[in-house]
């Protein structure tokens, strides 16, 4: 059998054999957890998925609209779950949805239930679930190649006459049994046919006793008749690896080294790309500002919309590296001994151990570590950990680090070095913090027990890591793209209007003008233009307006400034400093070192230097614990479905940078 995609055109199904007046035909793909659902998913519909929210929820799915014979039919890939029974809202949506009970989603005219081939007693409670439901039904025995590799083979037909419906070996990873699934599939389809319920399992609905254990009776009994072989080769393999990556402290140093290798990746791998992407876009601003005349339009194309677009696709490779290699070590077995093992320390905070990989992740960019909260069931967990994911030092924090720390110890390393450990402890300290008291006021309630299925370790699918990645991906830009560009046009508009004519500007500064144009210092006066339009613009009246608010942490109308403008990114403050002390645009290209020497000399009106150490020390603290990333709150939103919960990540982060600046400063000032 092939292992190339099949297309899913087979000329025996028509468009007349759908019920008349009926809408597309629907299949639902269900199956266990670690089953290869998803896998087979992509096998069948490749880049045709999209992933949207179920209508009133904020539970993800992918679904995609194909051709089977000459019918088109919607494929829609449920959560996973373990029974009809749900215990988390993921599972609590997809029996509604199978059971035709969810607003806005049809009714499923057949059923794809997944199997995996290797593990079938376990398997098999969720199927007798499904079959009892009555409607048209196919079950895809996955992993049939693992299986085979394993010595288990099996009655096919004494398997189809307990289950009562068709039974198709497959193997979503290579390929091999997709044309006859399809085949089956279609007869299904055309046919209508409920499956024959067997009777020995129609009993255990009507059990006096319990149900569950009847039902695990029955799954035991079927599977003991019809699976031949024992996978103890394999079994004996998986105990010796766990016996490592399960131990306490041999699990916990095989996860620090996985995880370091998995960040080194997307650290080191996403620079190339990154610094692509930059120097793309740097170009096509530049390209643009040639081609458009001095102006606002010529503004607005390169440091709106480029500038907009290029700050946000900047993160795309880091979000395509990191879903990438989650995938693969998901695809793999692994992930799942990695929460069994951090679930201990994760506890002791509220949270559960699959809490962990998405806020070390976070160290790279809070946007696709939020989106990778997906892998946590409970809710509340999630959406404490994606309030608390932003207080993780990420990436675009280091210029602000850099920039501190060298205005507070220009000459040594060793201080440097140690003002970022400091910086990254305080960030870590205050998400593990702020999870405790989420779980214990807003998102009150025990950390949900760790129950989890530990896969035999098996091959990855490079395909099926490639396909959600690009998913992923174009998730975050066509969703998150939109919100960001237009935060950045409404800054750019903020920072331009309105506009500041040379006779407008107070007397002093004409004349500082007029010496520098006889002087010819030209970049003189356009750094000089600069600030003063900055000044008189709405974002800097609203600088001066608020630094009443900023004063007490040191703060003058300028940061206040570079504290509202780096509600864009984090970094832009870098940038929009350069421009407030005299550098300029093109400065702040330069890098941190070429902003300090006029940072550095900056007074205040009274003589006094603008960045002492205790403004220093107050401005770090702030930039430790602030939101300040307005792209990260459109992907909260995204990801919580309500823009309730970005709002409270927003309060809660302002606040606490506020505070903790606040006392930074103030007791610093009464030290130093």
């Amino acid at each position: 059998m092939s292992s190339a995609t099949p297309e899913l055109s087979l000329p025996i199904l028509s468009t007349a054999s759908a019920p008349t007046g009926a809408g597309p035909t629907t299949i639902a793909l269900v199956g266990n957890p670690n089953a290869g659902k998803t896998s087979l998913f992509n096998r069948l519909t490749g880049l045709r998925a999209k992933t949207a929210n179920f209508p009133g929820t904020t539970v993800e799915h992918r679904r995609a609209d194909v051709t089977l014979g000459n019918t088109p039919v919607t494929i829609v890939d449920l959560p996973g779950l373990y029974s009809l029974d749900p215990t988390t809202p993921d599972e609590r949506v997809a029996c509604q949805a199978l059971e035709g009970l969810l607003p806005g989603t049809p009714d499923p005219d057949l059923v794809l239930l997944v199997v995996d081939s290797t593990n079938l007693e376990r398997n098999l409670f969720l199927a007798g679930q499904v079959l009892e439901l009555g409607d048209p039904t196919v079950i895809a025995l996955n992993l049939s190649d693992a299986a085979e590799k394993q010595g288990i083979t099996f009655d096919l037909a004494e398997l189809q006459q307990r289950l009562g419906c068709p039974v198709v070996p497959v193997s979503a990873r290579t390929g091999s049994g997709i044309d006859q699934l399809l085949e089956v599939v279609q007869t299904t389809l055309r046919e209508r046919k409920a499956p024959e319920v067997h009777a020995e399992l129609a009993a255990c609905g009507s059990c006096n006793g319990c149900q569950f254990s009847a039902r695990y009776d029955w799954a035991s009994r079927v599977s003991h008749a019809t699976v031949r072989g024992e996978a103890v080769k394999q079994g004996r393999v998986t105990e010796a690896i766990d016996r490592v990556l399960t131990h306490r402290v041999g699990g916990l140093l095989s996860f620090a080294l996985v995880m370091a290798a998995t960040f080194l990746t997307i650290f080191w791998a996403a620079t190339f790309p990154m610094d692509l992407i930059d120097s793309l876009f740097g170009a096509a601003g530049e390209t643009i500002g040639k081609w458009v005349p001095e102006g606002d339009l010529q503004s607005l194309l390169t440091d709106g919309v480029i500038g907009g677009l290029g700050g946000m696709l900047v993160f795309l490779p880091q979000i395509c590296l990191l879903f990438f290699v989650l995938a693969l070590l998901e695809d793999s077995g692994y992930m799942a001994r990695a929460a069994l093992v951090m679930d201990r320390l994760m506890h002791k905070v509220g949270l559960p151990g699959k809490a962990f990989v998405p806020l070390l992740s976070a160290h790279a960019c809070a946007i696709p570590a939020i989106m990778s909260t997906r892998v946590i069931e409970d809710r509340r967990d999630r959406l404490a950990t994606i309030l608390i994911a932003p207080l993780m030092t990420c990436s675009a924090r280091i210029p602000v680090y850099a920039m501190v720390a060298t205005l507070l110890f220009p000459n040594s390393s060793l201080q440097r070095a140690l003002i970022f450990t400091a910086a990254y402890a305080l960030g870590i300290t205050a998400a593990l913090a702020m999870a405790w008291v989420f779980k214990r006021t807003l998102l009150k309630g025990p950390v949900r027990p760790l129950v989890i299925e530990l896969p035999n370790y098996r091959l990855p699918s490079l395909r099926n890591a490639l396909l959600l990645t690009y998913d992923r991906a174009w998730a975050f830009v066509k969703t998150a793209g939109t919100t960001i560009l237009v935060i950045s046009l409404v800054l750019w508009a903020l920072a331009t209007y309105p506009k500041t004519s040379v006779d407008q500007m107070p007397a002093d500064v004409q004349a500082q003008l007029a010496e520098m144009e006889a002087a010819g210092d030209e970049a003189g006066v356009e750094h000089l233009t600069q600030q003063v339009e900055l000044e008189h613009s709405f974002a800097g009246r609203i600088g001066r307006t608020i630094e009443p608010v900023f004063e007490p942490l040191g703060f003058d109308w300028k940061m206040s400034i570079g504290v509202l403008s780096s509600f864009a990114a984090r970094e832009v403050i870098v940038s929009t400093l350069a421009v407030l002390y005299g550098l300029g645009a093109e400065g702040a290209d330069d890098g941190v070192n070429s902003l300090l020497a006029s940072m550095g000399s900056s007074k205040h009106a009274d003589g006094s230097l603008v960045f002492t150490t205790a403004t220093c020390l107050s401005l770090l603290v702030f930039y430790v614990l602030a939101m300040q990333c307005l792209p990260t709150q459109a992907v909260t939103r995204r990801e919580t479905g309500s823009w309730k919960w970005p709002l409270i990540q927003l309060g809660y982060m302002t606040a606490l940078a506020y505070v903790a600046a606040l006392i930074t400063y103030q007791v610093a000032t009464r030290l130093l």
